[in-house]
């Protein structure tokens, strides 16, 4: 899937993929880098998370690479975007929240992924000043209720992904830029509301009643462009087509 489209998005459940036993050597293996961190977290539930979105992420990068996923090597840039250190071939990008887990991997540029739970309460809770620009705004006069919640979510995930792809996350100022939510797809604007010139990002939204996932793709110029249709980017039976052993070997 990764060689047709050149981008993909993989959901783990937090419980398949939260490390359970005795052997704490072999999740520092796994871990690596991020085993201090893992170690220093204060709460079982903390730890378990990290944990669990970590080995996700390398399960994910190692299916990509062809390697075993004890051999990725993840770090992080300033902003807080993993990479997997001396390896340029893909970019990855990881979200989770509550008991889901969604990571991105592209082999065409930078990706960000994020995701929310799709009622998560933001309309009328400052969100529109904070996260909005302008002409999201102007968008969304008249639209009321669950709709106009439905509309924020949806906003808020695609901009938490372009972030994350910049490597910026919170520090770039989200009234600072807009989409448009056509037909068509999300279109990154300017906040009076004119179209970004080029055609290097894509992006998409999916959502299936519990959950709202969006997902940014630039087109590096590495291959053909990133295809984010739903067929292709995101599929239910990638994961465990892909890590089937998963965090089994953690279990034994």
């Amino acid at each position: 899937m990764l060689d047709a489209s050149g981008s993909v998005i993989v959901r783990g459940a937090l419980a398949h993929w939260t490390p359970a036993g005795p052997d704490r050597a072999r999740l520092r293996a796994m871990l690596g880098r991020d085993w201090v961190r893992y170690s220093r977290l204060p709460r079982t539930w903390m730890r378990e998370r990290f944990a669990a979105s970590r080995l996700l992420l390398r399960y994910a990068a190692a299916a990509a690479l062809d390697t075993a996923p004890d051999l990725v090597d993840l770090a992080y840039q300033p902003g807080g975007r993993p990479f997997v250190r001396g390896c340029d071939q893909i970019a990855i990008s990881l979200s989770h929240t509550e008991d889901i887990l969604v990571v991105g991997v592209s082999r065409e540029g930078r990706v960000g992924v994020d995701v929310e739970r799709a009622s998560r309460a933001l309309a009328g809770t400052g969100a529109e000043a904070q996260g909005c620009a302008r002409c999201e705004r102007e968008a969304l006069e008249g639209v009321e209720g669950e709709e106009r919640n439905d509309v924020l979510v949806r906003l808020w995930t695609l901009k938490e992904a372009y972030s994350k792809a910049l490597g910026q996350g919170l520090r770039l100022r989200f009234t600072e830029f807009g989409f448009a939510l056509a037909a068509e797809g999300p279109r990154l604007v300017r906040p009076d509301g004119t179209p970004v010139d080029g055609e290097s990002w894509r992006f998409a939204t999916f959502a299936d009643g519990r959950y709202v996932i969006s997902a940014a793709v630039q087109d590096g110029g590495f291959g053909g462009g990133a295809d984010l249709s739903v067929g292709t980017a995101f599929d239910e039976g990638l994961l465990g087509a892909l890590f089937r052993s998963g965090p089994e070997r953690l279990r034994s």
